[in-house]
């Protein structure tokens, strides 16, 4: 192609060509037959004049003329051939004799049959025609030109230059030159509407790429962050790189922070141990890893050999995430230079959200142990605090009747406070495991769970507790659970530490934004004093309001009480 076509057809987001800045199609390289695109047209001109000059040249038949007659079946050759073998023009040097070729024959016809008054005069109008095809205006308006010259000149010598023959001389090359101007322009509109029709077509193309790239990364970065599962996001980022690229083996790397090694996770299609060193990946991994960039071998014969022995080809992509190196994803192929410039794009707008999910779902693991061992730390807290302390008094309670009954004391009174002090504490330890398994769920909501709790607080300890609590739309159930474990914290707090009285507990939510009030009427934290702000489960609370996007505030003064509010407001 000539270099504005070929700038014309990159360029896929610029405006459309004007017909100013579009230049006129001439070569655009040895193998580009600018004929083929007026080829009908060209066989048809061919028979229509061809059929003309056999219609005109009857009466030379019939006289048996032997001027006309061999010229007439030349002709007629002429055109079967070319209709069998079509005219071809490359723009070069070795194109360029079959065209002025053809243009001599129809010359010499036209002036060996009679000049202007030739039976063959509309054949030497189609080789005009060709030529402005082949080469445009300027080449059109030449051959022309030279034509009607060659045609003239010979009949004005023959006539003696009469003033009737300069007359009809000029009248055809008027009319040569016109037929020359309108297959240059012709040809140039036909350029034109190809090279747009190129643009477009090759804009087309480029769009369907991206809107089907697009339409692949959508589903990508609706489905892996969904999911905190690490297995899921591996499974799922396995099956949506088969959708995205073709490849033989594909493997997932993750880094072992332990001791800098390589865990395979997944590698469908690659016999792989479970465990790499970084020597022992190929030299592109080594080099992704390294530069923090992807990495395209083209022919990893050159290099060394891939993850599977068989490859030939491969990308090689570091996983990023928040500013680390978390993982690889290596995709190869058996065939040598399989991967090409579009597919770097798609693995590299693939790795983003792929290495933000692996990413995430490591740290739900993480968060997940810690909650567990948070959790077993609150129950053990709540058996020695409650239970615990109940055991170890009923241990005392024991030796010290031992010892009464050793010196001949009366055992009846205190078995039977020791019998009232057992049932009492099995009494605590059915509430302890009760509240242990209070929780909401999707029948039990905030509210319904909450007044349940505070009522068993209130029968065991006195308090007069105040509910205002709303109970229409409800928070999403993870949320909702946090904030009941937070609540129920400040209630334990209360009944254990605060000596209050009484007890106020507020809850507001319209289903997506959610405040936690509780007041008590207690002894306050004392600043300096025995209690600390960040004691009494409040660190516990906070990293538990963090956890779902809420924010807790604590305020307390010694002797008037402690308020806690928790706060979740989603912009």
């Amino acid at each position: 192609m000539s270099s504005d076509r070929l700038e014309a057809s990159k360029s896929l987001g610029a405006a459309p060509t004007s017909e100013k800045q579009v230049p006129e199609p001439v070569a655009t390289g040895p193998t580009e037959d600018l004929l083929e695109p007026f080829g009908p047209a060209i066989l048809a001109v061919r028979w229509a004049t061809t059929i003309v000059a056999v219609m005109l040249a009857y009466g030379a038949f019939a006289a048996s003329d032997l001027r006309v007659v061999p010229w007439v079946a030349v002709v007629v050759c002429n055109t079967a051939f070319r209709t069998w073998a079509p005219m071809r023009y490359y723009a070069n040097a070795r194109s360029l004799p079959p065209v002025l070729f053809e243009v001599t024959i129809h010359v010499l016809a036209v002036v060996a049959t009679g000049y202007w008054l030739s039976p063959l005069v509309f054949s030497l109008a189609a080789a005009v025609i060709v030529a402005g095809f082949a080469r445009g205006f300027g080449f059109g308006i030449r051959i022309a030109a030279v034509s009607g010259i060659s045609v003239s000149i010979p009949m004005l010598y023959a006539d003696d230059w009469a003033s009737a023959t300069f007359t009809t001389a000029g009248r055809w090359c008027v009319v040569l030159v016109l037929v020359g101007v309108t297959a240059g322009y012709a040809r140039r509109i036909s350029g034109e509407a190809n090279l747009q029709t190129t643009i477009a077509l090759d804009r087309l193309t480029r769009l369907a790429d991206a809107n089907a790239l697009l339409f692949n990364l959508h589903r990508i970065a609706q489905t892996l962050p969904a999911s905190l599962d690490m297995e899921e996001v591996l499974d799922s980022t396995i099956s949506r790189l088969r959708s995205l690229l073709s490849h033989d083996a594909t493997a997932i790397l993750t880094v072992d922070e332990t001791d800098d090694s390589w865990i395979v996770s997944r590698k469908p299609g690659i016999p792989l141990a479970d465990k790499l060193l970084f020597e022992d990946l190929p030299v592109p991994a080594r080099k992704a890893i390294r530069d923090k960039r992807l990495v395209l071998a083209t022919d990893l014969s050159a290099t060394g050999p891939g993850l599977r022995p068989a490859s030939l080809s491969g990308m090689y992509a570091p996983l990023m995430a928040r500013g680390s190196l978390i993982g690889l994803l290596v995709v190869e192929h058996r065939e040598t230079e399989r991967f090409a410039a579009r597919d770097r794009e798609v693995l590299l707008s693939f790795v983003d959200p792929v290495a933000l999910a692996i990413d995430n779902a490591r740290w739900f693991a993480r968060l997940r142990t810690v909650g567990a061992d948070e959790e077993r730390t609150r129950i053990a807290r709540d058996l020695h605090d409650r239970i615990g302390q109940s055991l170890a008094y009923l241990g005392f309670e024991v030796d010290r009747l031992e010892r009464s009954h050793e010196q001949g004391g009366d055992l009846g009174p205190a078995l039977r406070d020791l019998r009232s002090d057992l049932r009492t504490i099995v009494s605590e330890v059915r509430d302890t495991l009760y509240d242990l398994r209070t929780d909401v769920d999707t029948d039990k909501d905030f509210a319904t769970t909450l007044e349940s709790f505070a009522a068993r607080v209130a029968d065991r300890t006195g308090l007069e507790i105040s509910l205002d609590l709303d109970r229409g739309p409800r928070l999403p159930i993870l949320q909702e659970r946090e904030m009941w474990r937070i609540a129920q914290e400040a209630l334990v707090n209360i009944e254990r530490h605060a000596e209050a009285t009484g007890a106020t507990i507020t809850w507001r939510c319209d289903g997506k934004d959610a405040v936690l009030e509780i007041k008590d009427d207690g002894r306050g934290i004392p600043a300096g004093g025995g209690g600390r702000m960040d004691s009494y489960g409040v660190l516990g609370m906070r990293e538990r309001a963090s956890s779902i996007g809420a924010s807790l505030d604590l305020s307390s003064s010694h002797g008037e009480g402690t308020t806690v509010r928790c706060s979740l407001i989603q912009d």
